[in-house]
């Protein structure tokens, strides 16, 4: 079986797929995976997969997808991180699997969706993704898409995280035993590769922020939330896979006043704590 930071490297957006439908085997694995899928905030999450041919549902960004996964919740605090952390877990399943995925939340047609998955009027629909098995060659649409956003690409180590404070970055070699799990946030999948995370190391703990690069007002769904649940989802898995059992925590350390970097959460190492 592969690691998670094998999985991690591995997996890339998948936007053209073979046309090979999803076996039965996959998709009933995938399904059973994500009604499993559970997050640090114990929100629940409603997961459809969704036939291409029977619904007539597409993206015009994707080509010779099978069937869509689509997640549905309850407005509610901290429901864009859950909903991150959760889907990437799927993605991650799906990747170990051999299927492919990509996050999809604007190029879609929304309503078509959103009525596919049967969503009630106090419920939202933050992503979905295709899933099917990727064609050997990238469509040349898609090979824009990658060069236009550098999906290959990440921030240095050391311009995403800090020590003791936001004043000293931290390189990958000073992360001591936090370094493998916050490679892995490095690694992880954003929206237009914004990579909004940041963290701050504090011995025992590591402090999660969010370097917001857009205003919203207050009564949108904030992407880059959705973003650090996949970051907090790669650490946590990463982390758990170094051998260090960490508890989730909401503790804000108050290292920042900056109103675009927001507090998130907070991962402690319990053993180290617990001395």
């Amino acid at each position: 079986m592969m690691k998670t930071m094998e999985i991690i490297s591995a997996r890339r957006s998948v936007r053209t797929f073979s046309g090979e439908p999803l076996k039965e085997e996959d998709a009933r694995k995938i399904l059973t995976f994500a009604e499993k899928a559970e997050n640090p905030y114990h929100l629940p999450i409603t997961w459809v997969l969704l036939d291409r041919e029977k619904t007539g549902l597409s993206s015009p960004v994707i080509v010779g997808e099978d069937r869509y996964i689509a997640g549905k919740m309850h407005r509610a605090p901290h429901a864009e991180e859950a909903f991150g952390y959760s889907f990437e877990k799927i993605v991650l399943y799906a990747q170990s699997l051999g299927v492919g995925t990509t996050w999809i939340a604007g190029t879609m047609n929304r309503a078509s969706f959103e009525n596919a998955v049967g969503l009630a009027p106090d419920e939202v629909m933050p992503c979905v993704s295709p899933l099917g098995y990727p064609a050997k060659k990238m469509s040349l649409r898609e090979s824009m898409m990658r060069r236009g956003v550098k999906a290959d690409s990440r921030l240095p180590f050391n311009e995403l995280f800090f020590k003791g404070s936001f004043n000293r970055s931290a390189s990958f070699e000073e992360a001591g035993k936090w370094r493998e799990a916050l490679d892995a946030v490095r690694l992880a999948p954003s929206a237009v590769n914004k990579q909004p995370w940041r963290a701050v190391i504090c011995s025992d703990r590591v402090h999660f922020y969010e370097k917001r690069s857009k205003t919203r007002s207050d009564d949108e769904w904030d992407i880059q939330k959705i973003d650090m649940g996949i970051a907090l989802c790669h650490f946590a898995l990463a982390a758990g896979e170094c051998g260090i059992k960490v508890s989730f925590r909401l503790e804000d350390p108050g290292f920042s006043e900056d109103a675009n970097m927001i507090y998130i959460a907070t991962y402690a190492d319990e053993e180290a704590a617990a001395k």
